[in-house]
């Protein structure tokens, strides 16, 4: 199949997903998870009608960005974010899904005091409690979203997480059940400048589970754009990858 093929049989998924939800399908948003994709193949998915790129290296993004800029997209980074890395990340992402821990948002607002505006951010949640993900546990997720709404750099948009890599849907669905339940609890706490609108969760193997439990915004690459030969067969193959999820989008 051609990507705009996977992209239109994606797109009827999320319909059929929506529908047993009891939501629109416009509604959900799909980001195209473009790790170790090039930017012909990317620009393929453009003309098909994807809108957001989510990049989950910054080395990699900031080289297919120089490519993609002149096109009518949105830029999220959707791995997880070193410190070194701030100021690379800004000259290109609208949207970070992966804030995490407080020295991040330090970071970020620091750097974005400098450049005169401010970024929308989503938290990263560790919902399966693997050692190996990232993400801030879910009992600390408030603390943390209440800390960081007090930099007036920093939108915070929602919240995102990885389900478990399992083909066990009942732990699949734990994993975003939790995270629904995490967001319910921020939209009662009414936290001032936290706007809670994306519930950021599934990727190709589960997006269609993570829509039924609540998701808005789901992360899809391998299901656009095929398997990839090996996890680590980057478009750029010096890099090192900034995270183990970036192998399942």
């Amino acid at each position: 199949m051609t990507i705009k093929e996977n992209l239109e049989h994606v797109r009827q998924n999320i319909v059929t997903a929506a529908s047993k939800a009891g939501k629109k399908s416009e509604d959900i948003i799909l980001v195209m998870a473009t790790k170790t994709v090039d930017p012909e193949r990317i620009r393929e998915a453009i003309r098909a009608g994807g809108h957001i790129i989510g990049e989950n290296k910054v080395q990699e993004a900031l080289k297919k960005y120089a490519v993609l800029k002149d096109e009518d997209t949105k830029w999220h980074f959707i791995g997880h974010l070193q410190t070194n890395k701030v100021k690379d990340v800004l000259k290109f992402a609208d949207m970070i899904h992966s804030v995490d821990r407080l020295s991040l948002v330090e970071k970020l607002d620091q750097r974005l005091l400098q450049e005169g505006r401010s970024l929308d951010i989503l938290i990263q949640v560790n919902t399966s409690q693997e050692e190996s993900k990232y993400g801030i546990a879910p009992e600390e997720a408030i603390s943390l979203i209440k800390q960081t709404a007090k930099y007036d750099t920093l939108r915070i948009r929602g919240l995102m997480t990885i389900g478990l890599f399992t083909k066990d849907e009942i732990k699949i669905r734990k994993c975003f059940k939790v995270l629904k339940e995490t967001y319910d609890t921020l939209i009662k706490e009414a936290i001032d400048r936290v706007q809670t609108k994306y519930l950021s969760m599934g990727m190709s193997g589960d997006y269609q589970i993570a829509i039924e439990e609540g998701a808005n915004m789901v992360r899809i690459g391998t299901a656009i754009f095929g398997a990839r030969n090996t996890p680590d067969a980057y478009y750029w193959p010096s890099e090192k990858s900034d995270t183990d999820a970036a192998k399942h989008l």
